[in-house]
C-alpha cells in the first residue's frame, strides 16, 4: 500500500487513515483487473444493454486507450479472440 497515495486522500477528503486506505485499495483493485477479463465484462454488460459488436469493440478498444493504467492497444480480432476464443 501506497502510505504517500493515503495519507493524500486523508488529508484532501477529510477520510481517516483507515478509511482512506480502503478507498485507495478499492481503486488499485479496479484498475487491477486483467485486460482479458475487462473485454469480457464490458463485452457483456454492453450486450445486456442492446449494443452491438461492432459498436462494443469501438467503444472497448477507446476505453482500453483511456484506462488510467494503460493497456496494451488491442485490434478487433484480438478483441474477438478474448470473447470467443
Amino acid at each position: 500500500m501506497d502510505r504517500e497515495l493515503v495519507a493524500r486522500v486523508a488529508a484532501s477528503t477529510g477520510l481517516s487513515p483507515g478509511e482512506a486506505a480502503r478507498v485507495v485499495a478499492d481503486v488499485v483493485g479496479w484498475y487491477r483487473e486483467p485486460v482479458d477479463e475487462f473485454v469480457r465484462r464490458r463485452h457483456a454488460h454492453l450486450r445486456r444493454r442492446g449494443k452491438r459488436n461492432d459498436e462494443i469493440f469501438a467503444l472497448i478498444a477507446t476505453e482500453l486507450a483511456e484506462r488510467l493504467v494503460a493497456a496494451p492497444c488491442l485490434s478487433e480480432r484480438q478483441l474477438r479472440r478474448i470473447i470467443y476464443g
